[in-house]
């Protein structure tokens, strides 16, 4: 029954890798992870108003917001798999694999991050702010062409951990369940998770938990990232060097493997000083500044994008497939 369960799970996966390269995710079609996201936005105003608007408040507040969001979410995937499996073990199946693609974000961030380069290929420097506004956290009305560029290469780095390394790595581990968990605690971050007025005790439990489910993945991503460069023809040696030199320079302790990683592969200088809600926050840099960032870096980051997620699909669910359907 186990080996059923893994290699069904597996299988799912494999398709749902297959469907996230031709599909992507149209905007128009209902997504877990925004339905996570509506739900984070549902449930703060309420918990605010519940517990008192203090240090311990907020943090309590917090974890309830945790638990909630990441039990409602998988608890809703599971039962919408259950109905499934009543219904005929093929349906079940197929929602397995409908789950594994939409939890997978390559083709998106693609899409994203050549929206950017396009507008900037065209001299069209407001659309490349714009573009890039929708993909990343920090200010962009201030940045010109090179900080355009650079802010799109860095969030095709460090998204390959979050948005396709991690997931598949869970997914392989614990099925399309598994993936639903890990996404809800991420939306939670990318949403509560700032070190700001508002939310440096209401989002704590959910930093807190998003740097531990990440802590394996973006390791694992980093060094598959250094293989892959090698694979898809950029510096392996020099984005090793610098993993292994830079990977920790980032307050949050999973951020920059990936973005190191990458750095050294393309041979730039990435991360630095950025604006965030109007005020400079000071970040050390990652790389050596061997090339100035350029446009294209963009296309060369979706490119070692993609050979991480391929990298990472065979040794995270092609190999145990395989060892599974048969055995020695």
């Amino acid at each position: 029954m186990i080996h059923t369960f893994y290699t069904q799970n597996l299988t799912a996966l494999l398709l749902g890798f297959c469907l996230d390269l031709l599909l992507g995710d149209p905007h128009w079609a209902p997504h877990p992870v925004r339905a996570m996201g509506s739900l984070i936005s549902l449930l703060e105003g309420p918990l605010r108003r519940i517990f008192p608007c203090s240090k311990w408040g907020e943090l309590l507040a917090g974890g309830v917001l945790v638990v909630l969001t990441a039990g409602l979410s998988t608890g809703m995937a599971w039962l919408i798999l259950s109905l499934c499996g009543r219904i005929h073990p093929g349906l079940a199946f197929a929602g397995k694999v409908l789950l594994c693609y939409q939890l997978l974000a390559a083709k998106s961030l693609r899409d994203e991050s050549m929206a950017v380069y396009k507008a900037l290929k065209a001299e069209d420097l407001p659309a490349a702010r714009k573009a890039v506004s929708m993909i990343v956290g920090r200010d962009t009305d201030v940045l010109d062409e090179t900080g355009v560029a650079k802010a799109a290469v860095e969030t095709v780095a460090e998204n390959t951990s979050d948005g396709v390394i991690a997931p598949l790595f869970y997914m392989a581990l614990g099925g399309p369940l598994a993936g639903v968990a890990y996404k809800a605690v991420n939306t939670m971050d990318s949403m509560v998770g700032y070190k700001n007025d508002r939310y440096l005790y209401f989002g704590r439990a959910a930093a807190r938990l998003d740097d531990l489910v990440n802590f394996i993945p973006a390791r694992l991503a980093g060094a598959v990232m250094c293989l892959a460069a090698v694979l898809t023809g950029f510096d392996g040696r020099e984005a090793l060097r610098i993993f292994r030199r830079d990977r920790l320079r980032h307050k949050s302790p999973n951020s920059a493997h990936t973005e190191a990683a990458c750095a050294g592969a393309l041979r730039v200088e990435l991360a630095g000083p950025s604006y965030y809600f109007g005020k400079l926050v000071e970040k050390p840099t990652l790389g050596d500044p061997i090339h100035p960032v350029e446009p294209l870096d963009i296309v060369r980051a979706d490119r070692l994008m993609y050979g991480t997620a391929f990298l990472s699909l065979v040794l995270f669910c092609g190999i145990p497939l395989l060892a599974l359907l048969f055995p020695f």
